[in-house]
């Protein structure tokens, strides 16, 4: 079948996110066509260039979601009505409150409710109506979205009216209109401006020539590897053409957005506006999908809280390499590990992660086993912000743990050391989980703890905190901790360094679980069946026609013909089945004697 990938700010460029597994995905199933409709987030990915493509790829398109030209069409009178009459409404539904509260939705998550609800909680319960409610509001905002397609796709036009002083003032009547929310009625002109232009952002793939004339009108599925902007396209080409829709979320994008949102500087009446576009954006995308496949149980509650149908939620993990661990793993088994009394930390240096509370509680391990050491091993994040943060966890580690000497004539030496891969002392990843007995993540936000599953594999003992999928993906093979308790930490770390059997038990069991739920082969599989399954419900939409003209043989899935929703279990009955019953019947009449001549 031909698959719609549609991406943003990844796939298939050299940078950006979900490259990886995207990039696994379309080699694992070779028996399908990939067409990729990729958003490039900055003018540096684009430069950046893409990686090699598999020969399942037949095309890329591409377009900038960083910068979009005006193509100059001036609207008349009847397309000025047609664009201020549906932008009003998209205003209206946004501005519209309050329905479902997304202080619930915010607050109810685990592990980082704290910062969700500092970003979405601000001014009143008015902000409620940012989250994603049902009803009349969702249906005036898909409306008002699909009208706006419409008119960008028979007239064009579509960046210079959202850019107009027209789009302002609609979004400034929204927002003073009797039952607005009241956070909204309190926006500025500079907050409207700032909302207006976020809008005509996110609306950009509106005004794309995607949707016709061979684009994504002649694929059999479309398969959005995030929702938000991402599944933008897919929901045009469900709505032009009819094509179904596969979202998939390993990070909900509406609580990225929440979690981002307390660390700008932006008023209360944009933040709140902002939340309620996202919100209803969120649950346009998860009312049109046909199936939704979150990475984990923790992306899944925010789907649910979010508006998603659970009938429509599929839970498939992320599928990891395993073979570039197998050789740490296999030797965890037998040898152990490089030494016995050393803890590893790796991943993306960040606040997020909180090496802060990880350097407090070493300090408390080191009073009760003073040998022990402890390997940071990672990059700092992008921006002057993980600079920032990795100088201050350095200086820390400085003041906690003055550089030590065994005696007088001995250089000092300090517990603590920051290296990156790649460097002489930790080659590669494998090298770095396996120079050490327990791994430990620190976090205060996560979602999917890659770095966890990686020391799965390894066939390490883990002690992790409390937040995001930990206790699913670790499911009893590890330890797991409150965030931001250090004593707590300190402690079980003590308890695995001072039992190395109960670390080999634990290690075994965690690369057991690992190979079991979290390797590619397990995603590719699934995703080939959700890919049946999606295209056995649809209608046959268009005949493939060959170069001359004729209907292409196999043009159309097989699966596309199938009727009824033949990947369901089904009960089959005890003992013979009903067409069994009855006396045996010949399969063709005798002929007489002499009448075979």
């Amino acid at each position: 079948m031909r698959i719609g990938l549609l991406t943003e700010g990844g796939y298939p460029y050299v940078s950006g996110d979900a490259r990886l597994w995207c990039d696994r995905l379309v080699r694992g199933l070779g028996q399908h066509e990939f067409d990729i409709y990729a958003l490039s987030r900055s003018e540096r990915q684009e430069d950046e260039g893409w990686i090699q493509l598999p020969p399942q790829v037949s095309r890329v398109r591409t377009a900038p979601l960083w910068m979009a030209e005006d193509d100059g069409v001036v609207y008349g009178r009847r397309a000025r009505r047609r664009f201020a009459e549906a932008y009003g409404e998209l205003a209206a539904a946004v501005c519209e409150g309050p329905g479902s509260g997304v202080a619930a939705v915010g607050a109810g998550a685990s592990g980082d409710a704290g910062a969700a609800r500092g970003s979405v909680s601000s001014g009143d319960a008015g902000v409620g109506a940012a989250g994603v409610s049902g009803g009349v509001e969702a249906d005036r905002f898909g409306s008002a979205l699909y009208e706006l397609a419409e008119l960008a796709r028979d007239e064009g036009g579509l960046i210079g009216a959202l850019r107009s002083e027209g789009a302002v003032r609609a979004l400034e009547r929204a927002c003073r209109a009797p039952g607005a929310l009241r956070t909204a009625r309190a926006a500025r002109v500079p907050d409207l401006l700032a909302v207006a232009a976020h809008f005509e952002r996110a609306l950009r793939p509106l005004s794309l020539d995607w949707y016709e004339g061979d684009g994504l009108d002649s694929v059999d599925l479309c398969h959005a590897t995030a929702g938000g902007t991402a599944a933008l396209p897919g929901l045009l080409a469900r709505h032009f053409s009819g094509v179904p829709l596969l979202v998939t979320e390993y990070g909900v994008p509406l609580r990225a957005h929440y979690l981002a949102s307390a660390s700008v500087g932006d008023a209360p009446a944009a933040r709140a506006l902002l939340a309620a576009f996202h919100g209803r954006l969120t649950a346009e995308v998860y009312r049109a999908a046909a199936l939704i496949t979150p990475g984990n149980t923790h992306a899944r509650r925010w789907q649910e809280r979010c508006g998603a149908d659970r009938a429509k939620l599929r839970t498939v993990y992320p599928g990891m390499e395993a073979s570039r661990f197998a050789e740490v793993g296999e030797g965890a088994e037998s040898s152990g590990c490089a030494d016995p009394d050393t803890l590893v930390w790796v991943g993306r240096i960040e606040p997020a992660k909180d090496l802060m509370s990880l350097l407090h509680s070493f300090a408390e391990i080191r009073k009760d086993e003073p040998k022990t050491r402890l390997r940071i091993v990672g990059a700092p994040a992008d921006g002057p912000d993980g600079a920032t943060y990795l100088a201050h966890c350095k200086a820390l580690a400085a003041q906690l743990f003055p550089d030590e000497a065994e005696g007088v004539h001995a250089v000092g030496d300090n517990p603590v050391s920051f290296e990156e891969i790649g460097g002489p002392e930790v080659p590669g990843l494998p090298e770095a989980y396996a120079s050490g007995a327990v791994i430990v993540l620190s976090s205060v936000v996560e979602g999917f703890p890659i770095s966890l599953v990686e020391a799965m594999f390894c066939g390490r003992a883990t002690v992790s905190t409390d937040v995001g999928a930990v206790v699913e993906v670790i499911g009893g093979t590890g330890l797991v901790v409150p965030p931001r308790n250090p004593r707590a930490l300190a402690e079980a770390c003590v308890a695995l360094l001072r039992d190395p059997e109960r670390r080999e038990r634990l290690g075994a069991a965690a690369r057991a679980r690992a190979l079991e739920l979290f390797t590619v082969e397990q995603n590719i599989t699934a995703f080939h069946g959700i890919y049946l399954e999606i295209v056995s419900h649809s209608p046959v939409r268009h005949v493939l026609v060959d170069e001359a003209g004729e209907p292409l043989p196999f043009g159309v899935p097989a699966e596309a013909h199938v009727p009824g929703r033949w990947t369901e279990a089904r009960l089959m009955p005890t003992g013979r089945p009903r067409w069994a019953a009855g006396s045996p019947v010949r399969a063709t009449v005798p002929v007489p004697a002499g009448e075979g001549a």
